[in-house]
């Protein structure tokens, strides 16, 4: 006996999600709510919750355009996990450096303005014990740059120098200055924190992609490091691939007029990312990468419309090389391949 062809669609919901299955003729074998182990919350969904997960599963029974879900390999999903959190980390990051900021910019402009927070490590040590005009007046540049010795900072004495010479500029204290100082000095201790977190990341994130298979290929390609992994059996084409990294336009036609692309809005944002990246950085640095930027720029294309034609220009070669398990420039390709 033939089994009959089903398809089901699945409208997820916080507490519960509803279940909808199908034959090939539309008609309904199945519709039920299955908990999510929070039905104490929530005793009943919504109708539309039902139609929605109907409507899913209609448009699976007839669309031929949907791809499989794949799984993906151990490696990729790892990465996966690590790369999310190193971003959730350096947002983190970001968002305690713009609070500690801003919070100097009430009592100590001066300080704020003489250290860019978000790259020196020197200035976020120095915010550790040292946050008020008054403080840094009374330890002096001769102390303050031995002190900063003592805990390895580099350039020690330039940042002892800046830090005094702003505190010279502002003898006023402001009301509320000490517990402001305190909540600079607790930030600057959490981006440092942050800044150990993101650095042990990094470690494990390039020891996972060291077993990835493509790693090699990967790391072999100009402006590109251990931050891109995944099963690449699944993209049957570099068209494929730019249509999920979001290089690949799309078409928006109405009613006779035809021909009219634009840029994705869905896609995958961190690829996008580290396609365009690697493109701007292979444009200063790779001659026939910038020969090639600068003839989008002679033909009358804006910066970010060269950078994202070298970023697929880029994406087409990689592609290439994973499908054909090459390195980029130990052996020459049958077929010659452009390095945009």
């Amino acid at each position: 006996m033939a089994v009959p062809e089903l398809w089901a669609g699945t409208d997820a919901g916080k507490a519960q999600h509803h279940c909808t299955v199908i034959d090939a003729d539309g008609k309904r074998r199945l519709s039920r709510r299955v908990d999510n182990d929070e039905t104490a919350l929530l005793k009943l969904i919504a109708e539309s919750d039902a139609k929605d997960a109907f409507v899913i599963a209609d448009q699976a029974r007839m669309r031929r355009d949907l791809e499989s879900v794949h799984r993906g390999g151990d490696i990729a999903v790892g990465l996966r996990i690590l790369t999310s959190c190193r971003l959730g980390l350096a947002a983190d990051r970001t968002r305690a450096i713009n609070r500690l900021r801003a919070q100097m910019l009430e009592y100590f402009p001066a300080l704020e303005r003489a250290f860019d927070y978000k790259t020196s490590k020197a200035a976020l040590v120095l915010l550790t014990h040292y946050q008020t005009p008054a403080a840094l007046r009374r330890i002096g540049k001769t102390r303050l740059a031995t002190w900063l010795k003592n805990r390895k900072v580099r350039n020690y004495q330039l940042v002892a120098v800046t830090a005094v010479d702003a505190a010279e500029a502002q003898h006023t204290a402001v009301a509320g200055e000490k517990p402001a100082a305190a909540m600079v000095a607790r930030l600057a201790r959490e981006a440092m924190a942050l800044d150990e977190e993101i650095a042990e990341t990094d470690v494990l994130i390039e020891g996972r992609f060291r077993d990835h298979p493509h790693a090699e290929v990967i790391l072999s390609m100009p402006g590109l490091g251990p931050v891109l992994g995944g099963d690449m059996s699944i993209l049957a084409s570099s068209d494929r691939l730019a249509g999920v990294a979001g290089l690949a336009p799309v078409p928006k036609d109405s009613g006779r007029i035809s021909g009219n692309m634009r840029r994705p809005r869905r896609c995958c944002r961190r690829l996008l990312r580290v396609f365009y990246m690697s493109a701007m950085v292979a444009a200063r640095s790779r001659p026939v990468s910038r020969a090639f930027y600068e003839r989008q720029r002679a033909e009358g294309k804006g910066h970010k419309q060269a950078i994202t034609a070298l970023a697929r220009r880029r994406l087409n070669v990689l592609w290439s090389l994973i499908r054909d398990g090459r390195v980029f420039g130990i052996t020459a390709p049958q077929t010659p391949v452009t390095l945009g």
